[in-house]
């Protein structure tokens, strides 16, 4: 076993694993970062196995809450980039911090496991010891063993797990069986599957959406089926981005009764009212679900390009039926039904798995365990990679704050084994998979900075 017991693993080269990198980095904390595929981007990496993006996908946050706080997208990008323009964001980010050298590209992990009980690292021991006298002392007390997919077998001082999460196909289930071609989102990559094609896409998410539009533009027919109806809002309103007017809202503090009462106008200006576009009333207040944003989904339905219907209830043959008791045939079911939180490389109970998700601290930190964290574990109702960042640094910053403020790091320690915030800001989300890891992004921020802060010395 190769001993790396004075460092972190970090595991991934997409948005988080990256931000982490430069914060360990900057932090001066030992690590290595490992990725399986051959370059840095994760889930923006199209055409890489792990990628799920497709070939007409565009951000669905804007530019300005979507970016890492201390490296702007450039200013003549567009409000929404594509995700080549993305994947070259995350490739120039990772290049202007020097995290290239410090990446081992092409190793997967296939395993993770503790070495120890505790997992906790001494907290201000390092002022009374020597590094190498804590490092050894600690080694023989806690660790991980990771196997690596060319066999290699390293032990670490901790894990930082960056895999992301949006990977595994989540499917739903039928009565009946359906006898033409099936795919799920993460399958989908071009118009060319839609052409000549009788459609349904099963999914009312972002993803969902952007799919049944580009059916309605290149399929024979296209159908969108979801379980309710959602809230559905323009990417843009008076020449601005829809989440930067929700931004400013969110600055101002105006309350969550108001700014929904705003979105609702701002809705049936932009778009139309339902009963007079089609597209069903919601069942649901806004913000309860994970928002979608889309200009598109009232003129495809207005131009009768788009049919909306209500669940699945069973198949036969290439004929659906629908819980309303509407029928049609299709030749291309697309299930926009998102996907399930899959850690595959770390049983579960090490992770404090309850229900659909792990059970962390802010999504990052173990209730008991000081050597493994999550950067990326989250759904924000916005962009996510400016919120990695802020996860990062305050893992950088506890795991610092151990060796230099044992009084703030043991505060902190005692706050993320007992505390369980409210990451909704008030917003009680539906009872459903899609919603395990949602946080409202702009007091999720403000308390990870407010954390941040209070752990440096």
């Amino acid at each position: 076993m190769i001993d790396r017991s004075d460092k972190f693993c970090i595991i991934g080269a997409g948005s988080s694993g990256i931000a982490a990198a430069k914060n360990f980095l900057a932090a001066g904390i030992p690590f290595d970062c490992l990725e399986r595929e051959d370059d840095v981007g994760g889930n923006w990496y199209f055409g890489a196995p792990c990628s799920r993006v497709y070939a007409s996908t565009h951000l669905v946050s804007s530019k300005a809450l979507t970016e890492y706080g201390d490296f702007p997208m450039p200013a003549e990008w567009p409000e929404y980039p594509s995700h080549r323009q993305a994947l070259a964001y995350l490739r120039e980010y990772a290049r202007a911090f020097g995290l290239y050298e410090r990446i081992e590209f092409g190793v997967g992990v296939e395993r993770v496991e503790a070495v120890g009980e505790s997992g906790q690292w001494a907290v201000g021991s390092g002022q009374n010891v020597g590094k190498e006298s804590l490092l050894a002392s600690k080694r023989e007390e806690s660790g991980w063993r990771v196997r690596l997919s060319n066999g290699e077998v390293r032990w670490y001082r901790g894990v930082v797990i960056a895999n992301g999460h949006n990977w595994d196909p989540r499917r739903p289930k039928y009565a009946g069986e359906f006898a033409g071609e099936a795919i799920h989102s993460a399958e989908f990559k071009s118009a060319d599957q839609l052409r000549g094609k009788r459609v349904l896409v099963v999914g009312g998410g972002n993803s969902g959406c952007d799919i049944a539009c580009e059916a309605a533009l290149h399929a024979e027919g296209a159908t969108l089926s979801t379980r309710r109806a959602y809230h559905v809002l323009p990417k843009f309103f008076r020449g601005r981005p829809i989440d930067q007017c929700n931004e400013l809202l969110l600055w101002l503090r105006v309350p969550l009764w108001a700014r929904r009462a705003a979105s609702a106008v701002v809705s049936h200006v932009a778009l139309g009212p339902a009963w007079r576009t089609g597209v069903p009333k919601p069942d649901h207040r806004l913000f309860e679900s994970h928002p979608i944003l889309n200009s598109q989904i009232h003129h495809h339905v207005g131009h009768g390009r788009l049919a909306l219907r209500p669940d699945v209830e069973r198949f036969d043959g290439r004929r659906v039926k629908f819980v309303d008791g509407s029928e049609g045939e299709f030749d291309l079911i697309v299930y926009a039904t998102g996907y399930r939180v899959t850690i595959p490389f770390i049983d579960r109970e090490q992770l404090n798995w309850q229900g659909e998700a792990p059970r962390l601290f802010m999504n990052v930190f173990h209730p008991e365990r000081d050597d493994l964290f999550c950067i990326g574990l989250i759904q924000p109702d916005s962009g996510q990679f400016g919120l990695v960042d802020w996860q990062a640094k305050l893992v950088a910053n506890y795991l610092r704050a151990m060796e230099q403020s044992p009084a703030r790091a043991e505060k902190f320690r005692r706050l993320k084994a007992s505390a369980a915030p409210d990451l909704g800001s008030g917003v009680r989300y539906l009872e459903s998979p899609r919603h395990a890891l949602e946080v409202e992004h702009y007091s999720y921020r403000r308390r990870l900075m407010k954390l941040a802060a209070a752990l440096t010395a």
